[in-house]
Formats: C-alpha cells, structure tokens, sequence
C-alpha cells in the first residue's frame, strides 16, 4: 500500500461566507431576527479568514464593552467529582429533568455524537450556576440550540428554531457549528447570543448574559480545551460520550465541519483516562469515545489513538463496554495491527465506522480524502479477517460534483461487495465556503436518483440473518424506540430487542436471537 500522508494536503476553507440557498437546496436565508432600538452591548469576536491543514488554526478577536464575562481565553478546571451523575432527557436531543431551580432553559441539540456530548456538558455546567432544565418549549424562559453545519438541512432546522424562539419574545442562544462555521452570519444575527463549539465552559455566563438583555458573542478559541471534568448531564445515565480531541488532520473539499471544529488538538491522555475513571464510578455500563476522526487521535501531541486505548483498557471492569468512534482511514491503516487485538478485546465493541464516501479513486482525489479505493477495501478485508464478526459502518455521498455514471456506479459495486450493515447515504449538499461549493454541480434530479438506487441497493440485503439461532452476550443499555422494549448490544454492537419484563438496563444477559430485521435483532433472553 502507498504511504498515507501526515495531513499535508494545503487546503483552505472560508470561515467569513454568508450561507446562500443553494440553487439545488431548498433552504432557508439567515433569518433577520428583529430591529431592537435599544440593543445591548454585544461581544464581538472576528475569526481568522483560513484555515491551513498544516499548521494549527490561529484566531484574532475584537470585542466591544459587554456586561457578560467571556472568562478569558483559558477554562478553568473544574473538580472531577463535580462532574453529575445524569437523567434521561424528555426527548431525542433534548435535555431535561433537573432538579428545580432558577430561570428555566430548554436545550435541543442536531448533529454528531461530539455536540451531543457538548451538550451534556453545557446542561451540567448549567445546573450546577443554579439553572433549571426544562424539555417542554412553553416552559421555558430561554432556548439554546446545539446546531450542526455538515448539511444544509440541518443548519436550516437549528436556523427555523431560532426564528420561532425569537418570535416568542424569549432569549435564544445559538451554540455549535452553526455559528463557528459562519461567523458573518452569526454576528449579524441580531437579538441572538452566540457561543462557539470550544467556549461551551462559558454557557452559564452567556444564558445569564441573554436573559439580562445582553447579546453576546463569543466565538474565539481558548488557548486550550475545555477541561473534561466540567459538570455533566448525562441524556442516558449509563453511556458516556468521551471527546478525546477536536478538530483534524484533513481536508476533504465538501466538508463545513472543518471551519467549525478546525485543526486537530487533542486531549491529554492523562484527563481521558481520568475521565473514564469518574464516570466509572458514577455506575455508567458504555463508553464512547468520539472525534471528528478518532483515528488521528494524538498526532500534534506524540500520541495515538492504539496507545489511548491500551491505557483504558485496563480501567474497565467487566460490566462495562468501550465503543470506538468514526474513524478517516489514513489513520488508522497505520495501526491496524494494534487496533484489531484492540477490538479482539472482551471488553471492546467488535465495531468501526470507517467512512468511504466514494468508489471512486478519482472522485475520492477531488474529494482530498488521502486514500484509494483499494487501500479502503484492504483495511475493511484485513479487519474482516482478524476481528472475528466484526460490524462495519460507512459512509457514502451520492452526486458529488463532476460524478460520473461511471463511478457511481463503482461506488454501487463497492457497497454490494462489502454489504455494510449500516450505510450512512447522504446525498451532495453544496456548503458555501468550502472548496467543493465552487466545482460543477450536478442537478438535484441526478442526487436524488443515484440516493434512490443506493438506497435500494441497501435495503436489498439483510444483513443479521447469519446471528439467528446463535446465543449471544449482551449488554442492555438503552430503552427502544418503541418505549416498550429494552435495547442492547452484542459484542460486535448489533442491536438487540428484548423484552422489558425480562431483562433491567445495565445488565449483561444472555440470548438466543430469534429472529432479524434490517437494523436488529430480537432475542429471547436464556436461563
């Protein structure tokens, strides 16, 4: 295999660009969010204009008087044992149910598993200032929202709330990638506070500051990472999310996340393993740990992600599962030796999310995704090989501009070769700002249609027939959606029905599947 390079790709994504409807999205313009005469005194923080792959992300800040405190450009540690034991929120990607208390917040969240983390963090650090979570609109005196800028629907959902929050009359604050991807946009949203992805540590601050009729903000990196013993709510009480670092090594030419989450800047491994350690103790059964790509875990501080995971190992008990998060290939071909005796081991999910995007090597070299076709395939065959039953997830685009029949059609045989059980289809949204914004366009008709036929070709096989009859051990985490059912996992992360009056969450039981669906499993727990 050809040597993957260390993230050297130049590349440069616009951090300054108004989001424009896409003439093949159907999205809404930024809203205008009121004429207040008597406007605040607002913090204004400007980003630098670039990005460059090969150097970490530099920002400058200017800001005028505000009656809120941004805490400087460093957070301050809080006490691990801070860090709160938490209650299932009132709903997906909302958080609630905290002990009454002050002003009332609601927090809805959209995107990856890291803002959802983010999340549970800001509800934690809210709390503990004193603040009471709600999950139902009416009730709440003011609305955060965790955006997500990797589509262009998402971002136009967050932006639909934050109108209709504003319209209420109540304060709003728009958190996430929304705003820290489009800086522009989100300074001139008026009557709106905004808090960036790396400042979550400054919620209370910026809540306290919006309910005062201060519009704040606060958008400039801190020097370092929050810290990751900050207080934290959990949305299941038994899984934690862990963000081992923020931000990567690549420079793929569609992706917005990059002006939002930057370059790559990892945790210590000394507060992950801290981390693990707390929350251990706080009864949690399922670790996830989560990245923009896990795999490059380490690499701006002389670490990896296999050395990481070697050092938590040994700090779980036997009740308690890792699961590792989505992982670029670049990396992680690197370590694969290390990696596959790492999900070998008992207490590690048999899983990788590895995305592929395209089947096409020239569509993946338009794309800046520093790998072929042929080195994915050897990776996905090599784990196949050695991590026995191993679930593998991926991820494709379909329509990326300038591709042809050709190779989406290679992209097509690719997903029948390997019958993923999960595939991620999204079709091609165009982000302003990004590189693959100013390539040739291919219509929304053509998308659409080759989402279809991956999507058929998808739902064609099914892919957990094999596990009926087999027994399996499985952890039982998490309610089904059905609310009538419990929901866990075998070792290689399938899911698995069971039934409520037999099992309780956070067991290990065993089970005889009975039957398979697309997405599942049902079992019938064993004596």
């Amino acid at each position: 295999m050809a040597d993957i390079e260390d993230g050297g790709t130049q590349c440069t994504v616009s951090d300054n660009v108004d989001e424009a409807p896409d003439d093949d999205e159907d999205l809404h313009a930024v809203p205008v969010l009121g004429d207040d005469p008597e406007e605040a005194a607002t913090t204004t923080t400007t980003m630098s204009a670039t990005h460059n792959c090969t150097s970490t992300t530099s920002a400058t800040s200017t800001s005028t008087t505000t009656s809120t405190s941004a805490h400087g450009n460093t957070p301050t540690a809080s006490d691990e044992g801070s860090a709160m034991l938490g209650r299932h929120g009132g709903g997906a990607g909302e958080v609630g149910g905290s002990k009454p208390g002050g002003p009332r917040v609601f927090l809805k969240t959209w995107g990856c598993s890291h803002n959802f983390s983010d999340s549970e963090y800001m509800a934690g650090v809210l709390e503990e200032a004193g603040f009471q979570l709600v999950h139902v609109w009416d009730d709440a005196d003011i609305y955060v929202f965790n955006s997500c800028t990797v589509k262009g629907p998402s971002q136009d959902t967050a932006l639909s709330q934050v109108q209709k929050a504003v319209a209420s009359g109540k304060p709003v604050v728009l958190a996430g990638c929304v705003p820290q991807g489009n800086p522009k946009s989100a300074q001139a949203m008026e009557n709106v506070s905004i808090i960036g992805v790396e400042q979550i540590h400054n919620i209370a601050e910026v809540v306290t500051g919006a309910l005062s009729g201060t519009t704040v903000k606060l958008l400039q990196r801190p020097t370092q990472l929050h810290p990751l013993a900050l207080p934290k709510i959990r949305e299941n009480e038994l899984i934690e999310v862990i963000p081992i670092s923020a931000g990567c090594l690549n420079c793929c030419s569609f992706c917005k996340t990059k002006a939002a989450r930057g370059h790559l800047r990892s945790w210590p491994p000394a507060q992950i393993i801290q981390r693990v350690r707390t929350v251990i103790t706080q009864g949690v059964r399922e670790i996830r740990i989560t990245s923009e790509d896990t795999g490059a875990y380490g690499r701006d501080i002389g670490y990896s992600l296999s050395k990481l995971l070697s050092e938590i190992i040994p700090e779980l008990p036997d009740h308690v599962m890792l699961r590792v998060g989505m992982t670029n290939p670049p990396y992680i071909l690197e370590q694969v030796d290390q990696i596959t005796a790492i999900l070998n081991h008992p207490r590690v999910f048999s899983f990788l999310h590895i995305p592929i995007q395209s089947g096409s090597n020239r569509v993946l070299e338009l794309m800046k995704r520093q790998y072929t076709v042929e080195q994915f395939e050897w990776l996905v065959d090599r784990l196949k090989r050695d991590v026995p039953g191993i679930s593998i997830a991926t991820d494709v685009i379909c329509g990326f501009p300038t591709e042809t029949d050709q190779d989406f059609q290679q992209t097509l045989a690719l997903i029948q070769r390997h019958k993923f059980p999960s595939v991620n289809i999204s079709q091609m949204y165009h982000r302003p700002g990004t590189p693959a914004y100013n390539m040739k366009k291919i219509t929304s008709t053509v998308i659409k249609k080759r989402s279809r036929l991956m999507t058929q070709l998808f739902d064609s096989y099914t892919p957990y027939e094999s596990l009926i009859g087999t027994e399996q051990t499985v952890w039982v985490n998490e309610q089904a959606s059905d609310g009538k059912h419990l929901a866990g996992h075998t070792k290689a992360f399938v899911q698995v029905i069971l039934d409520e009056d037999t099992v309780t969450l956070g067991s290990m039981v065993r089970a005889k599947i009975v039957s398979a669906g697309k997405f599942y499993v049902v079992g019938k727990l064993l004596p």
